[in-house]
């Protein structure tokens, strides 16, 4: 398979003082040589002058990832489809159902989802292609779909709702989606915030691409929120996969991505605002 250039246009820290700016979000691009395509647009459109400031040119984008409907991970898309024009938007057909964060009793719940309409995104450009099933975009470059939810350990944000008849009920993020891209080296797993689980995530990217060696985990983990216990059994889950690479970012919590800095020192990358990963 060929190449892959990963870079991280705006996530929650930014470590060079070279006029990059952070914000709690997440977007990052992904090069593959013939295709380059946005994986998330952040929350408040940074990622335009950030990409400028580090060389990229985002009108040569050729399509658009949504991982899931969190305002954090697609605030920012409508400034970018004013900037870049008409292009294929893929999400999940859940994309715009509506994502509330649960407040203190006795406060009304923060709605936390997309915050535009869809037909202000594509009044601006956007082309929304729905998939809830497993994708293949390209040849070896897979969207998950929607993730089994099979490891015992790995628990739902309690924290994160739905409205339903006017009460709130646990958000099971249906419309979570990560990539998964085949190289002769391994399976990458590129994540938005892995509302579904890492461990879910990464043994179904192995069991619908066929490829058992996992070479690199990038993106938000959601780790941060998720319980003691569930972090050290994560730990101890990717132990097993003997990485290349491990860059966690965003939703992982900089206590945890300490943590797993210090787990795993070879493999482990900040992954922040500019950084660039580079896959031969």
């Amino acid at each position: 398979m060929g190449k892959l250039k990963i870079t991280i246009l705006v996530e929650n820290t930014v470590g060079i003082p070279s006029g990059l700016l952070a914000e709690w979000g997440l977007s990052m691009l992904l090069d593959f040589g013939d295709e380059r395509i946005l994986f998330d647009a952040g929350e408040q459109g940074n990622l335009i002058s950030n990409a400028q400031i580090l060389g990229h040119d985002l009108r040569l984008i050729d399509r658009v990832i949504l991982s899931h409907g969190h305002y954090d991970h697609t605030g920012g898309l409508y400034k970018f489809l004013q900037y870049r024009g008409t292009i294929p938007v893929y999400a999940h057909p859940d994309l715009f159902t509506g994502h509330y964060g649960r407040r203190l009793e006795g406060q009304e719940d923060r709605y936390i989802g997309v915050p535009y309409r869809q037909k202000q995104l594509e009044s601006v450009g956007a082309k929304f292609h729905w998939h809830s099933e497993l994708l293949e975009l390209s040849p070896g470059l897979w969207l998950s779909g929607e993730i089994l939810r099979e490891s015992l350990f790995e628990r739902l944000d309690d924290r994160l709702v739905q409205l339903e008849g006017g009460n709130a009920v646990q958000d099971s993020i249906k419309d979570d989606l990560s990539l998964f891209y085949v190289t002769d080296q391994g399976l990458i797993i590129v994540l938005g915030c892995a509302h579904s689980g890492l461990v879910n995530i990464v043994e179904h990217a192995k069991k619908v691409t066929g490829e058992s060696k996992v070479r690199a985990i990038i993106g938000g983990t959601h780790l941060g929120p998720a319980t003691s216990e569930q972090q050290q059994q994560t730990m101890d889950y990717l132990r097993g996969l003997n990485l290349e690479c491990l860059a966690p970012n965003h939703c992982t919590g900089l206590d945890m991505v300490s943590k797993l800095a210090t787990e795993f020192p070879s493999a482990f990358n900040w992954a922040i605002t500019g950084k660039t990963l580079d896959f031969d």
